[in-house]
């Protein structure tokens, strides 16, 4: 693959620009036609990893991508000035921060409430829960339902024709598009077990479309697949660091972790006169939170610059295809051993915390039985208080399609756009828990 055709500011459908004089790149447009979206808006009543902030704040979908964001641009903007160098004649690559942050604003838009149990949820529905029924309705895009990604919802979030919209969704560039499909091929070729993919049937010839415009090109070793746009590299790794050190920080204001063992865990990155360096300011400080916040700092600044070096040092084999991992799982062997560590201690008393574990068991159940009753008033909508329930939904969404496994897809739609307020509103609603006061 090469730049000048992976970096394209050509728009995927219809172009609606006006007369009058544009002052932004096209990138920068991406970015702001994101950040202004009512689905982008909708990620701060959405589940991160902790439930939504009662006396503590802590992270939502939103806080988390304009994070996410931040560090996109940061490391994206090391990567260039580099590629600049080696490239001179492709005056594109001075703007591959802008994709990176608009590709990090969008890439957690298509997950569904209640944060990852969610996704679970939904494709344990069709896997063994009520909406196995449906197997033979919806045929051979079975797998989209049973193998349920969000990473797949938020290509087809963006560049899907919703009813009443306008052709080609978002209407983002072929960059910013391909910037967020982190698993470039479609749910059939899902082999060895992994439900990861990146887009549904009904995207897939979009998908196409933008990989032969941008010479993507498949997977050297499995011709089902393509390799990843480069530019997902540098998403995922803002998404790993921040995900990774921002739960731990959530985890400690939270007091699921202590002073000492975050502080452990953040400092065990740095050796030497580094690391006295960071003890010494931590001397300074007599904030405890300030000490973590400052700790944070300094250790994503640490994984910024790490993965911008693996980038740029793996240049050659991340545009032939060959390359393979994360960005973190492939920096120096320190780095990789902590990120690990943290990681194993977040499996271990993070996300399996009551807190945590809580939502994901709420979730399941309002998801499921908001999937049920409003699966089953799609397919029947004549019974009695199926037209009730239909009301509810927006126009955007077709529950009178002509297929039936396309109405089972609006119902998905529609669920998997709600926040975490809204689906329990909802859910309290049609199970009588809950009733309008007057």
């Amino acid at each position: 693959m090469n730049w000048e055709k992976l970096l394209s500011a050509k728009r995927y459908g219809p172009s609606f620009h006006s007369d009058r004089p544009e002052y932004r790149a096209e990138f920068q447009r991406d970015y702001d036609r994101l950040i202004f979206s009512a689905p982008f808006r909708r990620l701060q009543n959405k589940t991160q990893v902790f439930p939504l902030p009662g006396s503590v704040f802590v992270h939502n979908r939103l806080t988390h991508s304009l994070e996410v964001s931040s560090v996109g641009r940061s490391l994206s903007t090391i990567v260039s000035r580099e590629l600049v160098k080696r490239h001179p004649n492709c005056q594109a690559l001075n703007e591959i921060d802008s994709i990176v942050a608009a590709g990090c604003l969008a890439h957690d838009m298509g997950n569904p409430p209640f944060g990852h149990s969610g996704e679970t949820a939904i494709a344990l529905f069709f896997q063994d829960g009520n909406g196995k029924q449906y197997k033979d309705i919806i045929g051979d895009r079975w797998s989209d339902f049973c193998y349920f990604e969000g990473n797949a919802n938020t290509f087809r979030l963006l560049s899907h024709q919703f009813k009443g919209k306008r052709q080609g969704g978002f209407c983002l560039t072929y960059s910013t598009l391909a910037s967020i499909v982190k698993y470039p091929y479609e749910s059939k070729a899902i082999k060895n077990g992994k439900n990861k993919f990146g887009f549904f049937q009904p995207e897939k010839v979009s998908y196409l479309e933008i990989a032969e415009e941008l010479g993507i090109i498949k997977d050297p070793n499995d011709n089902d697949k393509f390799v990843r746009h480069p530019l997902v590299y540098l998403v995922e790794a803002a998404d790993d660091i921040c995900y990774q050190i921002m739960d731990i920080e959530d985890a400690h204001k939270l007091k699921i972790l202590t002073d000492e063992e975050t502080k452990e865990l953040l400092l065990q990155y740095f050796s030497g006169e580094a690391l006295e360096h960071k003890k010494k300011i931590l001397e300074k400080v007599e904030d405890v939170n300030e000490q973590i916040s400052y700790l944070r700092s300094v250790v994503i600044g640490l994984l910024v610059n790490a993965c911008a070096q693996t980038f740029i040092d793996n240049e050659e084999s991340i545009l032939n295809g060959t390359f393979k991992g994360s960005l973190i799982d492939n920096t120096d062997e320190n780095i990789k051993n902590c990120y690990k560590t943290c990681s194993k201690l977040s499996v271990k008393k993070i996300y399996q915390s009551t807190e945590v574990l809580d939502i994901e068991v709420a979730g399941y159940k309002i998801i499921l039985t908001l999937l049920d009753e409003l699966t089953k008033a799609v397919l029947n909508p004549d019974k009695p208080f199926s037209h009730t329930l239909l009301s509810r939904i927006p126009e955007q969404y077709d529950i009178h399609a002509e297929k039936d496994v396309d109405k089972i897809m609006a119902i998905v739609d529609y669920v998997s756009g709600m926040t975490d307020v809204f689906a329990l509103d909802l859910y309290q609603k049609i199970t009588g828990m809950s009733l309008p006061s007057l």
